[in-house]
């Protein structure tokens, strides 16, 4: 297992052992006992999973505020993304930063987000099951958004945003300026 460090403050890549031949191959996906040993002491309490059928699915930019903000371990299943995220912790070094990161069947990496950032990703090919842990449950009252296209962010999307396929609700939600921000750094 190797946890390299991204440009984003507290953000993670995980590279599990991936053992192959010629039938395809195996991986352990999540080992509580070796994350624990790599400094990764989370309490997952449910698995959730997407399916977007096409490139160019957005799903984004989502978080849950405090007191039910969500650590995120993601993993795109098959398929790949493009996913990004976005510091939205008051104090941060990296506040109002954000960084994309390829995840897909091939590389098998997974992206360990932090509670207090923004999470979205574009698929870049067919069929992306995306499946991830989450150590809060959702909750509806706390569910949350930036806007995908916030002029001040600059996030480059891999594709044109003409292109994107998104939900009504992500088509809609407020700057980083326009958000009442909850969130604050606590440095460890």
């Amino acid at each position: 297992m190797k946890v390299l460090n991204t440009k984003l403050q507290d953000v993670k890549i995980i590279e599990m052992a991936v053992f192959g031949d010629h039938r395809g191959f195996f991986t352990e996906s999540y080992t509580e006992e070796k994350f624990k040993e790599v400094g990764i002491d989370i309490a997952f309490v449910q698995d959730n999973h997407s399916l977007s059928v096409e490139p160019g699915v957005l799903r984004g930019m989502h978080f849950q505020t405090p007191d039910k903000a969500q650590t995120k371990l993601v993993r795109a299943t098959t398929g790949v993304i493009y996913d990004v995220l976005v510091d939205l912790r008051v104090g941060s070094p990296t506040y109002g930063k954000w960084e994309g990161y390829i995840l897909s069947e091939f590389n098998h990496r997974q992206l360990l987000v932090p509670k207090g950032f923004a999470h979205g990703f574009v698929t870049l090919t067919a069929n992306c099951n995306v499946q991830y842990k989450v150590d809060e449950y959702y909750s509806k009252e706390h569910d949350g958004g930036i806007a995908f296209d916030d002029p001040a962010i600059g996030i480059e999307w891999p594709m044109p945003i003409e292109k994107l396929v998104l939900s009504e609700k992500d088509k809609h939600h407020p700057t980083l300026a326009e958000f009442d921000n909850p969130f604050v750094w606590e440095e460890k």
